[in-house]
Parts: structure tokens; sequence; C-alpha cells
């Protein structure tokens, strides 16, 4: 259902609905005053009858035992209505032309209503100067009046209705113009259109929405323009180790013997750095993207430092020194990605710091947080320099690896609330701060 034919739907039964209930109500009162103002025709009619009787009573006087009935004339106006003038023994002296003695003789003063020969009847009786005057109404008569004046009070609402839901309709219409101006300045841009939309005049309630959509067209044209960075840095990436892998198997395949074999291990080593590079792009993308990696398990700070210093330094594990504060901590991600993170950190203090000499890994609990500090002795990062060192595919020089580790980091802290804070050493080297957040019921108690 369109929003215009709902919104009419809703104003206009409502407003059926409350106008409806009002001409009901005021039908139902125009009515009861019909029927009484009829009431008071018939009481006023028989009182000024008897006024007029009062004002010459001797000619009345003269008539009582005589056996004749006088014809009372009616003017127009008073169609439908009977009138009786009798003695209270019952003689009648004179009655309106239609009016039979059945339908309005009554000895009872006051309002009354009977049926007589299949017409219904309401009479009103008198008494004043030893007459009985008595005036009816044909039901009917009194029925077909208030029908035409209920007519007449129905047809203008009805027309008034009718007249108001097409206004509604036209108002409706004129006033989702704007919406319509909106969806076709959205539907006449271009795919790769992702600038903010300012040249549509709208009214203040749609302001909201407009800036909804402006943060969101700004949110995709920042993804696509990192995920196209991404892609072309990775190509890049991508592209000299491939070659170098190429050109060394060619080499292997043309030679023979200690070439040969130098050959093939530089093929071999390109396609370690390849696949390297590939597991850490896959992380990556994963840890930006909506993968879920909760694996039900718990993750406890010791253990993951345990799993990133075997993994870091499999063979020389005494160049990683830990200092812990001996708290078991229960951390708020995966398992997982806290050993990748911490791996990461572990891989770039070993790679560029001495082999004689060591890295420091403390940990540190706090009461909603766990810091892993990592403490090397490399040359190092300028100012310039760790601006730089969490983007993706940097690297110092020609230096080794991939260029993601730190990214990865980053993201990882990022994605779970946590943060990543690098600080040149003041007796050199550089000092990697990962925050990571704890388990919420794991600090609680």
């Amino acid at each position: 259902m369109s929003l215009r034919l709902r919104l009419l739907l809703m104003i206009g039964i409502s407003l059926g609905l409350l106008w409806g209930g009002v001409a009901v109500w005021m039908l139902r009162d125009l009515g009861n005053e019909m029927r009484v103002t009829l009431d008071q025709r018939l009481a006023m009619s028989a009182r000024m009858v008897a006024g007029l009787i009062s004002q010459n009573p001797a000619v009345w006087d003269q008539r009582t035992g005589t056996n004749s009935v006088s014809t009372l004339s009616m003017p127009a106006a008073a169609k439908g209505l009977a009138c009786q003038v009798s003695s209270l023994r019952g003689e009648v002296f004179a009655r309106t032309p239609g009016a039979t003695s059945a339908a309005i003789a009554t000895t009872a003063p006051g309002f009354a209503e009977r049926e007589i020969e299949g017409e219904r009847w309401r009479s009103y009786t008198f008494e004043a100067h030893g007459l009985r005057i008595t005036t009816a109404d044909r039901m009917a008569e009194r029925n077909s009046l208030l029908r035409d004046v209920m007519a007449a009070a129905i047809v203008p609402f009805v027309v008034a209705l009718i007249g108001s839901l097409m206004m509604l309709w036209i108002g409706v219409k004129s006033g989702l113009v704007p919406l319509e101006r909106l969806r076709q300045a959205l539907a006449s841009r271009a795919p790769d259109a992702l600038t903010p939309i300012s040249d549509i005049p709208v009214p203040r309630e749609l302001l909201p929405l407009v800036n909804t959509l402006n943060q969101l067209l700004q949110r995709m044209r920042v993804t696509i323009s990192r995920e196209r960075r991404f892609t072309s840095d990775a190509a890049h990436e991508l592209r000299t180790p491939l070659t170098a892998l190429k050109t060394h198997l060619q080499v292997a395949r043309i030679t023979r013997g200690k070439e040969a074999e130098i050959a093939l291990d530089y093929a071999e080593e390109g396609a370690a750095r390849l696949q390297h590079t590939l597991l850490q792009l896959l992380t990556l993308a994963q840890v930006e993207g909506p993968f879920s990696w909760d694996d039900g398990h718990t993750t406890h700070a010791d253990a993951v430092a345990r799993l990133a210093m075997r993994d870091a330094a499999p063979d020389t594990p005494e160049r990683i020194v830990l200092d812990s504060d001996g708290k078991s901590a229960e951390l708020a991600l995966p398992q997982a990605l806290a050993v990748t993170a911490l791996r990461n950190l572990l891989d770039n203090a070993l790679r560029y710091s001495p082999a004689e000499r060591g890295v420091k890994l403390e940990i540190q609990s706090a009461q909603d947080s766990v810091c892993f500090r990592v403490c090397d002795c490399g040359p190092g990062l300028s100012a310039e320099e760790l601006t730089l060192v969490t983007q993706r595919f940097w690297r110092r020089g020609s230096g080794r690896g991939s260029g993601l580790g730190l990214s990865i980091v980053a993201a990882i802290a990022e994605r779970f609330g946590g943060a990543l804070e690098l600080v040149p050493r003041p007796a050199g080297g550089l000092e990697a701060e990962l925050t990571l957040p704890r388990a919420p019921h794991d600090y609680l108690h």
C-alpha cells in the first residue's frame, strides 16, 4: 500500500468516524427536538382553541343539547393536524375535516397515542370552560416531516465529507511532492555518485532523512575509497612476489646444479612471503567484515601471551621476556584475534631488534581492560612515521614483511573497543601498548 493511500485512509477514516459520531449525535438530538416541538404544537393548538372559546362562551353554551356538528376550518400550514371540540359528556360540537371521532376522542387530559384503522395518531386533550378540546397528529406525517428535516441536515454533511476527502487527497498528494523530488533525484544519480544531496529543497520534516542519507553516502564513499585503495595496494604488493617467484622458477628451469638450487630456494622464500601476505589480507578482511569469530571459548590474557610468544619465536623463545602481574583476566574478544594481534606486535619487535637483544612483554590488568605492552630495542620511529605505521602496506624503506601487521592490530583493537598506542622509548626502541577490554562478567565480579 502506498504512503499516499495509507495517509488518506488513516485521516479519512478518522474524520469519517469523528464526524459520523457527531452527525448521529446531532440527528438524534434533532429528532428529539422535533418530537418535542410537534407535541408543543398540539398543546398550543388546543390551548389556542380554548382561548378563542373563552372570548365568546355564550355561543358554545347555546349548542349544548343539540346534535349538530360544525366543521372547523384549518389553514394550509396546519396540514396533518386535527382538532375536535366536545362537551365533558362526549357531545361533539365541532371538528376539523378528515378527523374521525375514534381518532381523537379521548376522556383523559394530556398526551395519548393509539392506532386507528391502520394509522398511528398522537393526541393532546385540554379541558377548559366545561369543554374538552382535543388536537391530534398523524404519526405518518410526523415521521415524514422528521425524515425531510434529517435529509436536509444529512445531505450537506455528506457533501462536505466527500469534498473534505477530495481536498485531503489533493493535500496529501501535494504534501508528498518533496519525497517524490527526493526519489527522482536519487533515481537520476549515477551508480558511483556518492556526493551529498544538497541541491534539493526539502521541508524541515525531511531534513533528518536527508542528513541521514548524506551520512550514509559519506560512509559509503569512505568505505569504497578505502577498498579501492586496499585493492590497488594489494595488487601492487602481490605482483612483486609473484614476479620474483616466476623469475626464479624460470631460472631454475633453464639452469642446473647449484644455480638451480639457489633459484628454487628464492622461489620457496617468495612463495612463503606470498602466502604470509595472503593470510594477512584474509585476516584483515575478516576483522573489518561481518565475520563472526566467536568460538564459544573463554579467552584468558596469560593463555594469549603464551600462544603469541610461541608463534612469534618458535625457535628462540628466550628472546621474549614475559613480565605479568599474575592476575587471571578474561578478555572480551575471541582468542584467535587476541593471539593474532599480540603475535603481530611481537613479530615487529623481534624483526627490528638486534639478534642479541630481547623483547619485553608486560601484562597489566585494570578494572575493565588488560594492557599488553611490548618493548623492543630497535631503531624506533619518528613522529612522521608514527602517523603512517598503521596504514596498510606501509613499510620503512624497503623493509621486509607485508606491511599489514600493525594494520591488523589496529583493526582488531577498534572492532572490540580497544586501543593501540605506539610510543618511542627514551633509551631507544619502540613501546607498543595494546589495550583490550575484559569480559563484563569477569571485572564485575
